[in-house]
């Protein structure tokens, strides 16, 4: 195909949950799944469905897709009087009986139900603020809530799940409307069609997007099963190609970590197949970790493209194997909007644009939609002016599409709708996705012989491995590894057991573990992570028949930081 001359932008939107469920119970111990499906799933896609000209790249955790569909099955199977909903937020929207007013588990219920952004989605529903304003004093005046009554708690539960409803749903069902319009003294009858109206969005999150990239409007692609760092896995000490001086757990490898690497890969696609039906031809690697060995694998497992941040392209032409090519890239004015190989492996490597991808994430909040967009385009427009060479040029925007929404008004309808409107008949820049951009232009690659270790994040891997708590839990992880392997060698186990294992296991390689550690992080975080962490490696220590080791019964990480928007996003860049 000719190039009609404009510069192509890629929005890679990524969507995470890590498994919160105790795998041998079913229950889920907290409820970000389903929360941020029926507010961002459901709102990142209904907005490319009613522009005609949207195009995005949407990257899905395997894990993530299996709990969706799990909390579909469930939320169904309850509102047809099969049982109750496996995670106890939300099966308090319908529970008959709710904690009595004056106990603990009352303050604790309502305390779970203020956690939402205060400002966007707490104060922007005058009832809900009354009840939250009510709920802050519980902090110093505990005795309040002995005068309570069922119906507080009911009313409050009710618009903690009214607020996290999307909000392009939320402007066009009637039912969600008048809910949010009787404002209080929910019936029972009320708190079942939320349920329902919960479980028809969840459930709709997986045949949407499979029919947008049926149509073309979107590409799907994936990341490995749960999650972990694969370039870890293979060798603890990719992490000193980015930061020689870094303090490494005093394990010197997770065993066998190759072979588990390949293993999240392929159980990934399979998990991928079955939810929409074909292979994925791109892999966002957990948090962008690229390293020459994990494009190796990517390779060997069939992907045409992989993407990472910024800076493991900055790190990579600074090293001295590279330096021929760096000068030549220098030279021609060529730049990260460029497509890359690297050390030989025929794979087309795209980077983000931290600068972009970051002004969305941390500053956008707080403008106005149109000068937030006016100001995201002038910036493309001066990358494509710069460049010169649409035909070999995509700019990429690559980040959460979950966790910054909360933080712009009314979910970011306003941003998103706008972005994507200006986008549809700009005069320099055409929205596409990898695949496409592939496929129709052939962009010439630039090839590197070395890749330098590294993530999105600061192009280190010093979010997951080099703190002391981190490398203590990597330690812990090392240490249930060995037990695995020496539990299989010694017995036999049938083919469910050794299924659960393998699952179980890889929960705990998953990455969210890792990034949550250390004293910078919130403490209330710090500590719902860290002993989620804890319990995964207690549930693999039963599974093969091992007592686990004392210290799983201690808390490794406290937080006490306050970073910005909580700690769920972390900027490109270190400074």
């Amino acid at each position: 195909m000719v190039s009609n001359g404009k510069t192509k932008v890629v929005f890679l939107w990524h969507m995470h949950q890590p498994d919160y469920r105790d795998i041998v119970t079913g229950e889920y111990y907290f409820p970000w799944t389903y929360l941020h499906a029926i507010k961002d799933y459901v709102d990142m896609a209904a907005h490319i469905e009613t522009q005609p000209a949207a195009k995005a790249v949407v990257n899905f955790v395997p894990i993530l897709l299996e709990q969706l569909d799990d909390y579909a099955q469930q939320i169904a199977a309850h509102l047809a009087g099969k049982g109750k909903v496996k995670d106890a937020v939300l099966s308090s929207l319908t529970d008959a009986a709710l904690p009595a007013p004056g106990t603990m588990a009352f303050v604790d219920l309502a305390n779970k139900y203020l956690r939402a952004n205060r400002q966007r989605m707490i104060e922007r529903f005058p009832a809900y603020l009354e009840l939250a304003n009510i709920v802050d004093l519980f902090k110093e005046k505990a005795f309040v809530s002995r005068y309570l009554n069922e119906q507080f708690l009911i009313d409050l539960g009710m618009w903690y799940h009214l607020s996290w409803i999307a909000e392009i749903p939320r402007r066009n069902d009637v039912r969600i409307q008048a809910l949010q319009n009787k404002e209080r003294n929910f019936s029972m009858d009320d708190r079942r069609e939320l349920m329902a109206i919960i479980g028809e969005l969840v459930a709709s999150i997986g045949p949407r997007y499979r029919k947008l990239a049926d149509a073309g409007k979107i590409e799907l692609c994936m990341s490995p099963y749960a999650h972990p760092i694969i370039p870890l896995l293979i060798d603890l000490n990719s992490a000193k190609e980015a930061m020689p001086d870094i303090t490494l757990p005093n394990a010197s490898f997770y065993p066998d970590g190759r072979n588990r690497a390949k293993w999240h890969l392929h159980e990934g696609i399979k998990t991928f197949e079955q939810y929409f039906g074909k292979r994925p031809r791109g892999c966002w690697a957990s948090e962008g970790s690229l390293s020459d060995e994990t494009l190796k694998l990517l390779k060997e497992a069939k992907f045409d493209w992989a993407a990472t941040g910024d800076s493991v392209l900055h790190n990579s032409l600074r090293a001295p194997e590279n330096q021929e090519v760096a000068q030549n890239i220098k030279n021609t004015n060529q730049s990260l909007h460029s497509v890359y190989e690297f050390s030989q492996v025929k794979l087309n490597t795209f980077f983000r644009d931290d600068g972009l991808s970051d002004l969305i994430g941390f500053k956008y909040a707080t403008w106005h939609s149109d000068d937030a967009v006016d100001d995201l385009l002038n910036h493309m427009v001066n990358i494509a002016t710069a460049s010169g060479d649409a035909k070999n040029t995509v700019i990429s925007v690559i980040m959460d599409g979950e966790n910054a929404w909360e933080y712009f008004p009314e979910n970011a309808f306003h941003f998103l709708h706008t972005l994507y409107s200006r986008l549809t008949d700009h005069p320099q820049l055409e929205l596409t996705t990898y695949s496409e951009f592939l496929d129709q232009h052939h962009p010439k690659t630039i090839a590197m012989p070395h890749l330098v270790a590294g993530s999105w994040v600061y192009g280190t891997f010093s979010t997951w491995i080099g703190d002391k708590d981190k490398n203590r839990g990597w330690d812990m992880l090392c240490d249930a590894k060995q037990k695995v392997d020496q539990a299989l060698c010694k017995r036999s186990f049938t083919a469910s057991q050794l299924e659960q294992i393998e699952k179980q296991l890889a929960l705990c390689e998953g990455s969210d573990w890792f990034w949550w550690f250390g004293d910078y992080n919130p403490a209330q975080s710090v500590s719902d992570f860290e002993y989620l962490f804890r319990r995964h490696l207690i549930n693999l220590y039963s599974l093969i028949e091992q007592p686990a080791p004392d210290y799983l019964h201690q808390i490794i990480s406290v937080g006490e930081g306050d970073p910005a928007t909580g700690g769920v996003m972390r900027q490109g860049h270190s400074n």
